[in-house]
């Protein structure tokens, strides 16, 4: 899956501007995985991987525990790719949704759950970046 397909995905499943719920928008991404192939999956899985890796930066930290730090980057990539984008572009972009506990945790288990509905079993992966907080050794670099 390249990054235009992952980021229309997205958009695709994302529930209304009006209900922006994560736990809608995993339910619909896990419907739409498990509907494809295993190799989709895993497109799908890298690209949310170097997303989230990309926002692993000390400067969208805010003091946030590792936990709420990768679940408020999940929000921003749960936002779409226009949000995703800007928070590139600058920082205090991402500033709401540290301050206000925006979480998007249900995305990260959506291509683990689409794995398990298509094959019967559990995915024991490793994507090629690690979303983890502070995996991003040169975003943490001073």
């Amino acid at each position: 899956m390249n990054e235009d397909a992952f980021w229309q995905l997205i958009e695709d499943c994302r529930p209304t501007e009006d209900n922006p719920d994560a736990v809608l928008l995993a339910a619909a991404l896990t419907e739409r995985l498990a509907q494809s192939s295993v190799s989709l999956v895993i497109g799908f899985a890298e690209q949310l991987s170097w997303a989230l890796y990309r926002l692993d930066r000390k400067e969208y930290g805010h003091d946030l525990s590792d936990d709420a730090f990768l679940y408020t980057r999940a929000a921003v990539v749960a936002a779409g790719r226009t949000v995703f984008d800007s928070v590139l572009q600058d920082p205090a972009v991402f500033t709401p949704y540290a301050t206000d506990l925006v979480w998007a945790e249900p995305i990260l288990y959506a291509p683990d759950q689409a794995y398990r509905r298509i094959t019967g079993e559990e995915w024991d992966r490793d994507t090629r970046y690690s979303y983890e907080s502070c995996s991003n050794t040169e975003g943490w670099a001073d």
